[in-house]
């Protein structure tokens, strides 16, 4: 599977858009999906003039559902102390 593929994968067609990141159905985060593809294609502008884009998500409970890249939350890896 490629995340970056410019031809949208069939199972992203059944889509819902999750509003907190993660999926409706289950609650589970983005990295328990099964599949991800990312809309590069079609960016779009934001209020503060940053490009975002759509993620697409395919849990492992099989719920497919989307997002704005703009939502994703942090990762905790950021904040890592060594």
């Amino acid at each position: 599977m490629d995340a970056f593929s410019p031809t949208p994968p069939g199972w992203t067609e059944t889509a819902v858009h999750a509003l907190d990141f993660s999926c409706p159905r289950c609650r589970a985060s983005a990295t328990k999906a099964q599949r991800v593809w990312i809309n590069r294609r079609a960016p779009v502008i934001g209020e503060d003039y940053r490009r975002k884009w759509q993620e697409f998500y395919q849990c492992e409970c099989g719920q497919v559902w989307w997002s704005w890249s703009s939502d994703r939350p942090p990762s905790e890896l950021a904040n890592r102390v060594e």
